[in-house]
């Protein structure tokens, strides 16, 4: 997942190798009887698959693990992980509806495999077909129950992603019945409790989250959220804060007065951003966002200004303490996100 910050509930995908037509010439060496030449017949026409096939083997024959792959593949048909693993291949090189097509034969040959149905469902996903991977994970965990949370947490992040929330909790609830104990799936039950705004539920959440993974940013920024939504400013900006640096966490909460329209509030919060970092690029870009939501264009007395003794204590921590911008904090949306097994 995700706001999917970074997906975790994941598997790989792999695929077959594609057959190549013969074409089989005969004769009749004792039919002396000479005939009338024949003009040539024209090449059939090509289908679009047809040229997508001769477009991908023509593209691996110069790709050496590619070319490796397909051969293995062919040598180990039943090797189902040789199969996603070349499918994987392809959307790397490009060709997901290759991929797509590898992984529907694979399902097909091996209806039992988990494997095999979680490599189609990350292909359909690729191609942006997630209703038919919700109903093909739905009917698969129907005939075979599972008790590994991944195929839950898939199903969960498929009916996020689909915008049903609603089904998608049964589902997120579901993998940690399975794994209580992974911050990663309290953290994308959150994320779906909180798009159904189910404030308080989130945020227990993702602070089971953070008790089972301390270290989690994706998970504290995601309770920053979380508090926001139920006015609790201060709480919100120290979870933002315990994230990342102070003006980061203050334009993460400006983003949520953004979103919620509140910009005399979302104003506060940016001058605040601004007060410890001037420069900070995410703040300065939502500043000129609130000005035109307004209507009152941003100038430069709304930018607060150092004073010298200011510019002197920066320097001074450049120079002795290092960078004083976080690495990520560009990043000025609010991280809520779900993650991929």
């Amino acid at each position: 997942m995700k706001n999917c910050l970074n997906c975790g509930v994941g598997f790989g995908l792999r695929g077959t190798s594609v057959p190549l037509l013969l074409l089989l010439l005969s004769s009749c060496a004792h039919d002396r009887r000479t005939a009338k030449s024949q003009p040539t017949p024209a090449p059939p026409t090509l289908s679009v698959w047809d040229r997508q096939i001769r477009n991908a083997m023509d593209a691996g024959d110069g790709d050496y693990r590619l070319r490796v792959l397909r051969e293995k593949s062919a040598a180990e048909p039943n090797n189902i992980s040789v199969r996603l693993e070349l499918a994987k291949a392809y959307t790397d090189r490009g060709y997901p509806d290759m991929a797509l097509e590898l992984c529907r034969m694979t399902a097909v040959r091996f209806p039992d495999s988990g494997e095999a149905q979680l490599g189609l469902v990350r292909a359909l996903r690729a191609m942006n077909r997630r209703q038919e991977a919700i109903e093909g994970l739905e009917a698969f965990l129907r005939n075979h129950p599972q008790t590994s949370p991944g195929y839950f947490s898939w199903l969960g992040i498929l009916r996020d992603e689909n915008g049903q929330w609603a089904a998608g909790e049964p589902a997120h609830r579901s993998a940690l019945e399975r794994a209580p104990a992974v911050d990663y799936l309290h953290n994308n039950l959150g994320y779906n409790l909180l798009m159904q705004k189910k404030n308080e539920e989130a945020a227990a959440e993702f602070r089971e989250a953070l008790r089972i993974s301390p270290s989690s940013q994706m998970a504290r920024n995601n309770l920053g959220l979380a508090l926001a939504h139920q006015n609790a400013g201060p709480q919100a900006v120290a979870s933002f804060q315990s994230a990342a640096d102070p003006a980061t966490a203050h334009n993460n909460m400006a983003a949520v007065w953004i979103e919620a329209g509140n910009y005399p509030e979302a104003r506060k919060e940016l001058e605040a951003a601004l007060g410890y970092n001037r420069m900070h690029p995410a703040a300065l870009r939502n500043l000129e966002l609130v000005g035109r939501l307004e209507g009152k264009p941003v100038t430069l007395q709304d930018i607060p200004q150092e004073s010298w003794w200011d510019r002197w204590k920066s320097g001074f921590k450049r120079l002795f303490v290092g960078p004083l911008e976080d690495p990520k904090a560009g990043k000025h949306e609010s991280t809520i996100s779900s993650i991929h097994p």
